[in-house]
């Protein structure tokens, strides 16, 4: 790296750091980090792998894996971190630098430094992803993860020609970034076979000089299998099924067939891959403008890859970039995981995030848009055309609400609200108490009250918790049942030795009831 690649490093490493702090600090005031039901379930599995009655990595649990968790720990550790959820949002923070980065080396590679410059400030000023990353969410660390995957693949196929010991050690990287991002996203699953079969036409075309770069290919291809059988192994060993994150009680097929009414028995695109792709570009773009800008961003983009496909196939590497568009067709369609977004029926939230994965994809190929352009109109009009329609799509995304925080706060307030009011009654219990409660749909009122998961009895700690729901008085000194939930089942079969002595309720939420065990 040169001298003034360092510099714009340097200089890009400061405007994220500023971005990324003033973002956390304005959303901690205003309460917003851990509107994400999931982001506080991703603090507190970190929270209980070394707080609990049975800790260790098999908390972890399944179906999220485990990268994000494992990563928040040493910042969890600390009681204020956790219970604010700061701890969790460090992480998430340090990795959208890293993309920010990874954006600028990758668009630098092959264009000019200003389209590096445009592509990274793209990326790193997109309000969604500006929010997202003061948060406990995963996407900031599967889209770092995922963009230098991009940028060691494009260098393996830059170099293999004339560098090929540089080009297998990028291969080898590439496979360090995606068997990583394979800890974070199942995105990096379908990634890590694109990337190999891609890698593996490219030696093909490349003849007898591709006998060097086979060992690349082979630690691509090792790296990426020990990603993806560890995690199966995990997996068999802890729930005596391989397959539990795919087809277990808390598998998204598994959890969609629990959301189906007769009402709304189905979802949009399911079971249509014309309807799929409609409904993931849709909120795509969503997620980068709102308006006429949604269009003209995103086809600027996709007329840039066109051009890559027929004309500019030096670029043709960045295509990866659009793996998202396949993986979400295909998970609409096919594999239970709907989107919802309030421009089309049935006008809500959820899942809207998953956009977001089409962030680098729209930053590095618009770019390139504006980098072939200048072929053919000057330089200075291009940018300034380019400059002018980023802010106006950022802008109309301001002026209207990110749509990730939209979501968040939708689909976040009320269960809060319990949260908050749950946490003040808990709080008053005295610090020598064990408690009993099922923490999978509100696992931050323990959080907010501050204390510690060894004191609680949860659905995470068997064998204890099937033993506890057959003798809920002899199990803790408090028990806080939630309607309809496991505990609230046990407390009505086995009512003796329980004394209510608190009920909270707040609109759109399960009413929860605190007993009091009369006799241990």
């Amino acid at each position: 790296m040169n001298a003034e690649a360092r510099r714009d490093f340097l200089w890009l490493t400061r405007i994220a750091a500023v971005i990324s702090v003033g973002a956390l600090i304005f959303y901690y005031r205003q309460g917003a980090i851990l509107l994400y039901g999931d982001a506080v379930a991703h603090l507190n599995i970190a929270r209980r792998v070394f707080d609990s009655r049975t800790p260790g990595l098999f908390q972890l649990g399944t179906v999220w894996l485990p990268l994000p968790h494992l990563l928040d720990i040493p910042f969890v550790v600390n009681g204020p971190m956790w219970q604010t959820g700061l701890g969790a949002s460090i992480p998430s923070m340090i990795a959208y630098l890293f993309g920010a980065l990874g954006v600028f080396r990758l668009v630098s590679g092959l264009a000019s430094r200003m389209s590096a410059w445009i592509a990274a400030l793209i990326y790193a000023l997109n309000p969604n992803l500006i929010y997202m990353q003061a948060t406990a969410m995963g996407e900031s660390l599967y889209l770092a993860l995922f963009v230098w995957s991009a940028v060691y693949f494009a260098e393996f196929v830059r170099d293999a020609r004339d560098e090929p010991q540089r080009a297998r050690t990028s291969l080898a990287k590439c496979g360090l970034a995606v068997s990583a991002a394979m800890l974070v996203r199942y995105d990096a699953w379908f990634l890590a076979a694109v990337i190999a079969a891609a890698a593996l036409m490219f030696l093909w075309r490349l003849g007898p000089p591709a006998r060097s770069l086979r060992r690349g290919l082979i630690a691509f291809v090792l790296l990426t299998g020990l990603s993806g059988g560890g995690f199966l192994v995990f997996n068999q060993l802890a729930y005596g099924n391989a397959l539990e994150f795919a087809n277990g009680p808390y598998s998204a097929h598994a959890i969609q067939e629990r959301s189906k009414t007769a009402s709304m028995p189905t979802y949009p695109g399911e079971n249509s891959l014309r309807g799929a792709t409609l409904q993931f570009l849709k909120v795509s773009r969503l997620n980068v403008a709102e308006g006429l800008p949604e269009y003209m961003l995103f086809a600027g983009a996709f007329i840039a890859l066109l051009a890559a496909i027929y004309f500019s196939r030096r670029y043709l590497s960045w295509s990866v970039l659009w793996m998202p568009v396949p993986f979400y067709v295909l998970c609409i369609a096919w594999g239970s995981v709907p989107i919802y977004h309030p421009e089309w029926w049935p006008f809500s939230y959820y899942n809207v995030r998953y956009g977001l994965q089409l962030l680098p994809a729209m930053a590095v190929f618009f770019t390139l848009a504006c980098e072939l352009a200048a072929n053919f109109f000057s330089r200075r009009a291009v940018t300034c055309a380019a400059v002018l329609l980023i802010a106006a799509s950022y802008f109309s995304v301001w002026y209207k609400t990110p749509i990730c925080l939209r979501e968040a706060q939708a689909n976040g307030r009320e269960r809060m609200a319990l949260e908050q009011e749950l946490a003040a009654r808990l709080k008053a219990i005295p610090s020598s108490a064990t408690l009993m409660m099922d923490c999978g749909a509100h696992p931050g009122a323990i959080q907010m009250a501050g204390i510690p998961f060894r004191r609680v009895l949860r659905e995470s700690n068997p064998p204890y918790w099937e033993i506890a729901l057959t003798r809920p008085a002899q199990s803790a000194d408090y028990i806080i049942a939630f309607s309809g939930d496991a505990v609230d089942r046990a407390v009505h079969l086995f009512p003796q030795g329980l004394e209510a002595v608190a009920t909270i309720g707040t609109p759109g939420q399960a009413k929860a009831v605190i007993y009091r065990a009369t006799h241990r």
